[in-house]
């Protein structure tokens, strides 16, 4: 015979739930971690039902007390979580009524709908500024790597295959660019979260003497100015996960540049380019060969990147064609977030250790950015420069390519009658064009890798993260 339960929800219901159903509906595994959203929820909904006379003072202040003491065994892991219960919310509301007879009135007014959209809205809140938080750190390690290697050249890849010559400092700062961009889409979220949901109830409101703006002052959703910022809607206010989507879509945007920068990484380190060497605290070895140094970290932030996609498209394929407003299938709504926000936060800081650690190997760079074909395109600019069209200037430099390959020797080491051979107008002073340094100096646009707007984006960096 199966046993059955009693949910605080059925007072309609003549049976009660399987265990099987219990089983299978609870969600207490894992939005107990909302605990703490969810007290500062409750207690900013007692503070307002007092406000407008709903509660006495002392109801108030009995509530707000127990959910202190509430959670303060949870944070203490001494809390007793009840699996029959479903929720972290009717946990808590359960518990306290045993600790405070007001608590049968917390719930006037509120609906677990308005109760768990406030609860993600702070949530959000403080994820963002979670990683937020973690990404002006990695931003810190790039810029400062970006100072220490700005007289260090490597090549710049197109197809993966050698293109022009970069200062290691400008690939660096490339990093801070993408990284930079994440950081802008979590603010983003951060400020669409900074809307508050409560009093919206199951989905019409309440005809109680309900005082939003008191609620949301209370929580801090509110602007600049301190005015406080509602939903406007209550349909939409149960119904919406565009936070969900757009947190998780952050996330999985962000993992794909931690994603290209493993990359990166793991190419670079490898013996056949051999640019730097990665952290031992951050490789493994091999159970087999004893020579083996693996980029395991940076091979496990590329497998990460793909988990964090697969955390937004479970929210748009769970979301994309539920009716208004709330509906069951939304439980499912919290694992891929609260995934996303372990797994982004792990992967950034890793990533940022791999790369405070990583060490450069200078004169294997070096020899990588002699390569004389590297400064091709600077040969045809100087051909330009002396009034021969473009596609004719990169033709001649085409030719003069074939050439060298055909003599066996590097470009810039063409005898000057060779090279004539490929254009008329290739003076005595073409192979000036090679000296990779004043190569550099000649990139001094916005956005080039120039020895100035090197040390211009450095400076102007710090300033930025200074602010933070």
């Amino acid at each position: 015979m199966v046993k059955k339960t009693q949910a605080t929800w059925g007072g309609r219901f003549t049976e009660k739930p399987a265990d099987l159903m219990i089983r299978f509906s609870e969600s207490i595994s894992f939005d107990r971690r909302l605990a703490p959203f969810d007290v500062r929820g409750s207690k900013a909904h007692a503070a307002m039902l007092c406000h407008v006379d709903l509660l006495t003072t002392r109801e108030r202040n009995a509530i707000q007390r127990g959910l202190d003491a509430i959670l303060k065994e949870i944070e203490k892991g001494e809390f007793k979580w009840d699996e029959s219960l479903e929720d972290v919310h009717m946990n808590i509301e359960q518990a306290l009524g045993k600790k405070v007879p007001a608590a049968a009135k917390l719930h006037t007014g509120r609906s677990r709908n308005d109760q768990v959209a406030t609860d993600m809205h702070l949530f959000f809140k403080s994820a963002c500024a979670d990683i937020e938080n973690v990404l002006n750190g990695l931003l810190t390690t790039l810029v400062e790597k970006a100072d220490a290697h700005r007289d260090i050249f490597v090549p710049g890849y197109t197809h993966l295959q050698r293109a022009q010559p970069v200062s290691l400092a400008h690939h660096w700062l490339a990093y801070v660019e993408m990284f930079a961009r994440d950081r802008g889409r979590f603010q983003t979220v951060a400020d669409h979260a900074n809307f508050c949901p409560l009093g919206a109830a199951a989905l019409a409101g309440s005809t109680l003497p309900l005082d939003r703006e008191f609620a949301a002052r209370e929580l801090g959703f509110v602007d600049r100015k301190g005015r406080p910022q509602l939903t406007r809607n209550s349909l939409d206010a149960v119904a919406d996960r565009d936070l969900f989507l757009e947190f998780a879509t952050a996330c999985a945007i962000c993992g794909t540049h931690f994603s290209r920068v493993a990359e990166d990484l793991i190419l670079w380190s490898t013996v056949e380019f051999d640019f730097l060497e990665l952290p031992e605290a951050f490789t493994t070895g091999s159970s087999l060969m004893p020579q083996k140094k693996n980029s395991d970290s940076m091979e496990l932030l590329r497998g990460k990147a793909a988990r964090l996609q697969g955390n937004a498209q479970t929210l748009f394929t769970l979301i994309k064609g539920l009716p208004m407003t709330y509906n069951r299938d939304m439980q499912e709504d919290k694992r891929p977030v609260f995934d996303a926000l372990d797994q982004t936060i792990i992967c950034l800081q890793v990533l940022t250790g791999v790369i405070e650690g990583t060490t450069v190997n200078v004169a294997a760079c070096k020899t990588a950015a002699s390569d004389p074909q590297l400064l091709a395109t600077d040969l045809v600019d100087y051909l330009v420069g002396r009034k021969v069209p473009f596609r004719e200037a990169h033709h001649a430099v085409g030719k003069l390519v074939a050439l060298a390959e055909k003599a066996g020797l590097p470009l810039d080491e063409l005898p000057h009658d060779l090279a004539r051979k490929a254009h008329p107008k290739i003076g005595t002073d073409w192979q000036k064009v090679f000296d990779i340094e004043t190569a550099m100096k000649n990139r001094e646009k916005t956005g080039m890798p120039g020895p100035k707007q090197i040390r211009k984006e450095i400076n102007r960096w710090r300033k930025q993260l200074a602010k933070k």
